[in-house]
C-alpha cells in the first residue's frame, strides 16, 4: 500500500499487520519507519479502530488465543498462563503503531509507564484478547527527530477487564536502528537514548 494510504487507514488485518512487522507492507516510506515485532512476538492479529486527532486518539486491537500458543508451552510447566508483561508489550506495540500511522518517522522504543495492575489472566482455553489504548498525547520534536506518545491501556480476556496500564510511553526515533545484525555498526551497542 502506498504511505498516503497507510495514514488513513483505520484498521488492519494480520496479513498486513505480519507485512508492517517485516517492512513491506508500505511501497514508498518517507524514511525510516519502525516496525512492529515478527511473529512469534506479534501480539497483535487485527486492529479494529484508530481513531486519530490532533494530540489524542484512540486504537481497538484483538489477539486471538490458540491452545498451543507458544508461550503456554514454557510459563509455566503444569500452570500454562500468558505472561504479564507479554500484555503490557502489547500494549506498547499498539502505541508505536499508532506512532507510525500518525507519521512518526524512526525506530520505536518502550519507555515505561505509570502504572501497571494485573487483576486476572490469560488461560490456554481464552478465546480472545482485546486491547483498548487510549492515546493521551501525541508530539512530535521535528527538530530533535523524536515522537512520543502517552497513553492508558486496558487488557479484556473474553469481556473481563485484566490489566491496566495508566501512562505508558513509547518514542520514536530518528537514527537508532541496527542494521546488519549480528555485524557491527555505529548502533550495534545500547545504552542511553541520545
Amino acid at each position: 500500500m502506498k504511505y498516503k494510504e497507510f495514514l488513513e487507514r483505520t484498521h488492519f488485518d494480520k496479513i498486513e499487520l505480519i507485512a508492517f512487522s517485516q517492512g513491506n507492507l508500505i511501497e514508498d516510506p518517507p524514511g525510516e519507519i519502525a516496525k512492529l515485532p515478527t511473529p512469534p512476538f506479534l501480539l497483535i492479529d487485527r486492529i479494529n479502530l484508530i481513531e486519530k486527532g490532533t494530540k489524542k486518539g484512540k486504537i481497538i486491537a484483538e489477539k486471538d488465543i490458540l491452545i498451543d500458543e507458544w508461550f503456554f508451552q514454557f510459563h509455566f510447566r503444569d500452570d500454562p498462563v500468558m505472561p504479564g508483561s507479554f500484555g503490557l508489550d502489547a500494549i506498547w506495540q499498539l502505541i508505536g503503531f499508532y506512532c507510525c500511522v500518525s507519521g512518526a518517522i524512526g525506530s520505536g522504543r518502550a519507555l515505561g509507564a505509570e502504572a501497571v495492575e494485573f487483576s486476572g489472566q490469560v488461560r490456554p482455553h481464552n478465546k480472545v484478547i482485546q486491547y483498548q489504548i487510549d492515546i493521551l498525547r501525541f508530539s512530535e520534536l521535528k527538530e530533535q527527530g523524536v515522537s512520543i506518545a502517552i497513553a492508558d491501556g486496558n487488557l479484556f480476556v473474553d469481556g473481563e477487564l485484566i490489566y491496566t496500564v495508566k501512562k505508558a510511553r513509547v518514542g520514536i526515533f530518528k537514527g537508532i536502528t541496527y542494521r546488519n545484525y549480528p555485524h557491527k555498526t555505529q548502533n550495534h551497542l545500547g545504552g542511553i537514548l541520545k
